[in-house]
């Protein structure tokens, strides 16, 4: 066991885990924030995706001392005020989901990927290519690129 300390939706968090804890277990099971999902549980599908220190990272092989002192951002930690982010809207407004399992990881990806983008709108191809590494199975890719077009136009103009 040791102690760790992480900041999460931006609040400090300090336990004591087992050593060989991941992100996704201390996430999940230590702090009951559950819309970290465990899909596949080795990285490839993307259901697991929060944001360390603003970069998208598979939280079921990041090592939860990788986190240590550091910010982690998860689906719970997007909405502010009771309103949702601009990117979470725009899931919502173009249905680009049926089911829901891979959408917060999928949205936080999209977090991370607009930020790389620096207010430019991406061309539909750059959204796949962000998207890659992330498997929905109910085949919502085409409202899903469209969302993410939406919410960068609408960033991009209050920027």
């Amino acid at each position: 066991m040791r102690q760790i300390v992480v900041s999460v939706n931006g609040t400090e968090q300090q336990a004591d885990v087992p050593d060989d804890m991941h992100l996704l277990e201390f996430l999940r099971e230590t702090l009951g924030l559950t819309g970290t999902k465990c899909g596949c549980g080795y990285g490839a599908c993307g259901a697991c995706t929060v944001l360390l220190d603003g970069t998208p990272v598979r939280a079921c092989t990041t090592h939860l001392s990788r986190a240590e002192g550091k910010s982690v951002e998860t689906i719970e930690g997007l909405a502010r005020d009771g309103q949702l982010s601009p990117i979470q809207q725009a899931f919502l407004e173009h249905e680009a989901f049926q089911c829901g399992f891979c959408t917060p990881g999928m949205i936080l990806e999209v977090c991370g990927f607009l930020a790389r983008l620096d207010g430019r709108v991406p061309e539909q191809a750059e959204v796949r290519q962000a998207l890659r590494q992330h498997l929905c199975r109910c085949g919502s890719y085409q409202r899903i690129v469209a969302a993410v077009i939406s919410a960068a136009t609408k960033q991009s103009r209050s920027a």
